[in-house]
């Protein structure tokens, strides 16, 4: 009798790696469940008092600007956060009573709003005390929600800049109680291991608060946490200053971060550790290719666009103030095409991979276009930060192309995906980019294996910039990457998700879209596809929805054989 057959190798390599997989998520829940019980112990509340902080030393200072008709606001008793207003009157308290939304009670507890209520005065600074007063009072000692490391990080910070003036307005008893709640929180973060995507930002965070302690607790804060700084950062920050998340946002939050940082080091008379200067250079570096002609960042992987007084800060504090011919991030994978009115930037990289694609994308050669200022083809948005649900993060929600109802990545489900953010598992592994480039225009090829798997052939996007005409051409196809008989027909979309400001409107010939931006006469695009639709989309900015469109170039190719779908994107001229 024969012996039957062995399965496929890539079978048997799907199936190890899929039990690799579980075998961590199992890890990762059975440690975040014993930390959350060790940090709730009484022991661990013992071991965060450490020595008392003897003063305030210095006050390093944010670079992001405050939001002065937001702090008249608070000052007023009206807390607007995420979408979403407390009025608390008067001598009111947000801490003690329910909060309109999760994002509301997330955005409360970060304390980013602590700076612009500072920022109108010393009726400001007074209620800024009260507010942190009674946070203490009411969350001073640990809870899962409060003391979660994405809300403290960013707690730390601004309590570790605003910590001089607070403490200019308290009583001894109020002063003593203040010092020790920043120093008890930022000991905390320190003890948080939750992998290597944010131990950066929690090391530069619990340092933050080390510059403004004085004495040995502030001391002894600035030395563990440099130390940790100085060995995350090469992990963290790429040789070409993006972020290993491959999130623009992220890595403009860190360069921030860090140049807070280095603010409050130099107050203290302490040189800022070596691979924390080597990431300041290279993140303002990489801010020359992701800052676009709207003040802004791309949407991509897990970022927002940003605020752009933000993106502004960052390039004036890192000296970058005038318009970068830079066009690559190789290590980062981006990729910047420029013309006379067009700017196109194309994710030209696979999603980050295991603990670093917690908000990863599964959106290879997905490409946002600009026309002078206007943002016409964007990407959804979605950040983990915001209040969109994580469906935003699969293929359909990129402008890119997909195939069929499914996506060329999913994400963790279940009790993972719920504890940690679902990660993205089974995206592409292989994407290419070659660029060439001469004084007529800018032409990029990639390529990826995203739809191997479930449909046996490749992605292939062709890019060309010409600046004569200043006309943006694409050309989308599939490919088998080995010759196929197979007469399976793949239904594919190519999407083009606008901006909330762009109007399209569908041709006479029921092929052609014309868009149209605030501040622009319009843009053609033309396709071959075999149907073209204007269907609905969303588009998140500062987390919350705004509503919008997309253009779709459907058409069905065989995957034995592959096919293509062109498009292209030109100016609207006298004749059209």
């Amino acid at each position: 009798m024969q012996a039957p057959k062995a399965g496929p190798p890539e079978n048997s390599r799907a199936a190890a790696e899929a039990f690799r997989t579980r075998l961590e998520d199992l890890g990762r829940v059975l440690h975040r469940y014993g930390q959350a019980e060790w940090f709730g112990s009484p022991f661990h509340l013992f071991m965060l008092r450490g020595k008392k902080p003897d003063d305030v030393a210095a006050a390093p200072r944010n670079p992001r600007p405050a939001d002065l008709k937001r702090g008249q606001a608070i000052a007023g008793g009206v807390f607007s956060l995420a979408d979403n207003t407390l009025p608390v009157g008067a001598g009111g308290e947000p801490f003690d009573q329910p909060n309109p939304s999760r994002p509301f009670a997330e955005a409360l507890h970060r304390m980013n709003w602590l700076g612009d209520l500072m920022a109108t005065g010393e009726t400001g600074e007074r209620e800024a005390l009260r507010h942190v007063l009674s946070w203490a009072r009411v969350f001073g000692g640990w809870n899962s929600f409060s003391w979660n490391a994405p809300l403290l990080e960013r707690r730390v910070i601004n309590l570790a800049c605003a910590l001089r003036t607070l403490a200019a307005h308290a009583s001894d008893l109020e002063k003593a109680r203040l010092l020790d709640v920043v120093a008890r929180q930022a000991r905390h973060l320190l003890t948080i291991a939750d992998g290597p995507a944010h131990a950066a930002e929690h090391a530069c965070a619990a340092a933050c608060a080390g510059t403004a302690l004085a004495g040995q607790a502030g001391d002894r804060l600035m030395d563990a946490s440099l130390a940790r700084l100085n060995a995350a950062l090469p992990h963290t920050v790429l040789a070409d200053g993006g972020h290993a998340t491959r999130s623009p946002e992220a890595g403009l939050s860190l360069l921030l971060d860090l140049l807070t940082l280095e603010d409050g080091l130099s107050k203290r008379g302490r040189p800022a550790p070596e691979e924390m200067s080597r990431a300041l250079d290279r993140l303002g570096a990489s801010l020359r290719v992701l800052g676009l002609p709207d003040g802004r960042l791309a949407c991509f992987q897990g970022g927002e666009a940003g605020d752009p007084a933000h993106v502004a800060a960052a390039r004036e504090a890192s000296d970058l103030v005038s318009i970068s011919q830079q066009i690559s991030l190789p290590h980062a994978g981006y990729e910047k095409l420029t013309g006379a009115m067009l700017t196109v930037m194309v994710d030209a990289a696979a999603p980050a991979a295991g603990a670093w694609s917690e908000a990863a994308c599964a959106q290879p050669a997905a490409i946002e276009v600009f026309c002078g200022r206007d943002r016409l083809i964007t990407n959804c948005g979605w950040s983990p930060g915001g209040n969109g649900p994580e469906a935003m993060r699969l293929t359909s929600a990129g402008s890119t192309l997909s195939v069929g109802e499914g996506s060329c990545g999913v994400l963790a489900r279940g009790k993972i995906g719920k504890q940690f953010g679902a990660r993205l598992k089974g995206g592409p592994t292989r994407v290419t980019a070659r660029r060439q480039e001469n004084p007529q225009g800018a032409w990029l090829e990639l390529a990826h294996d995203g739809w191997e798997a479930a449909w046996g052939v490749r992605h292939e996007r062709l890019l060309y910039l010409d600046r004569g005409s200043d006309e943006l051409r694409g050309e989308d196809r599939l490919v088998p990457p080995v010759p196929s008989a197979s007469t399976r027909m793949a239904p594919v979309a190519v999407r083009f998700h606008l901006h909330p400001s762009v109007k399209a409107s569908l041709a006479r010939d029921r092929k052609s879209v014309l868009l149209q931006g605030p501040t622009t006469s319009g843009w053609w695009l033309r396709n071959d596809a075999q149907d073209v639709s204007i269907e609905h989309s969303v588009h998140y900015e500062n987390g919350q929805p705004k509503r919008s469109t997309q253009v779709v170039l459907r058409s069905h190719i065989p995957c034995g054989e592959g096919g293509k779908i062109r498009w292209k994107l030109a100016a609207m001229t006298r004749g059209d």
